[in-house]
């Protein structure tokens, strides 16, 4: 049994089937051996507590960002909501899009990234190959500048493909290693321990009511950010 820690989730999207947050950094999506209060045991009690649910709430992890990235994060209120939404993941048919702060301006200013990357489970690392190799697995990102000031760079970045860390290696392997990202090459931390990638926007259509659903969640207002908002 986990511990409970108030955490302050900002609730962006909520239906019968689906309900989305703003994840702050530095919060787990779902349980790992550290044993922390996670987001998704703040969702559930978000939702028992709104809707005086008595005993467990159901709550489907439909997928996951790195603890210390920020923004849009969906779950599943239903099982049929889960699994239409696991089949829409897999089916590369939900558009991911984030914002991405770098101190070092990229050459060019809009491109896109393809490399072959391969994790390290044990050091939980991803590791970068220009061509295929044995455990490989292709992985293609795209970017453009957005926005400069005071020699940082704001990056628009939509990973076409779904691998581990992704975003922060290829754009560490660019030469543009994420502000705060001491894994991949970052000179130093951010305050709060953090790394400047944010899921902005999600968007699919919904397995359920057949809309297109497009969720936004705004950007941190502190530190680095605060150059941008």
């Amino acid at each position: 049994m986990r511990k409970r820690k108030e955490i302050h989730i900002q609730v962006i999207y909520e239906d019968n089937h689906l309900i989305a947050v703003n994840k702050p950094a530095g919060v787990l999506v779902h349980g790992d051996e550290t044993g922390d209060f996670t987001l998704a045991d703040a969702v559930k009690q978000y939702i028992k507590d709104r809707y005086n649910k008595p005993g467990d709430v159901f709550l489907g992890v439909i997928h996951r960002i790195d603890r210390p990235v920020s923004g849009v994060v969906l779950f599943a209120r239903t099982s049929k909501g889960l699994q239409r939404m696991n089949k829409l993941f897999q089916e590369r048919k939900v558009t991911k899009q984030y914002v991405a702060i770098v101190n070092k301006k990229p050459n060019p200013l809009e491109g896109t990234l393809t490399n072959y990357l391969i994790k390290d489970s044990k050091k939980n690392v991803a590791r970068v190959h220009k061509s295929d190799k044995k455990g490989a697995k292709k992985s293609i990102t795209q970017y453009k500048l957005i926005a400069g000031l005071n020699g940082y760079f704001l990056l628009e970045v939509t990973p076409i493909s779904g691998r581990p860390h992704q975003i922060r290696i290829q754009l560490a392997n660019h030469g543009c290693p994420i502000v705060g990202d001491l894994k991949y090459g970052y000179s130093r931390p951010t305050q709060n321990k953090s790394i400047c990638l944010h899921c902005n926007v999600l968007s699919f259509e919904h397995p359920i009511k057949k809309e297109h659903v497009e969720i936004e969640a705004d950007m941190p207002s502190k530190e680095y950010w605060s150059f941008f908002v």
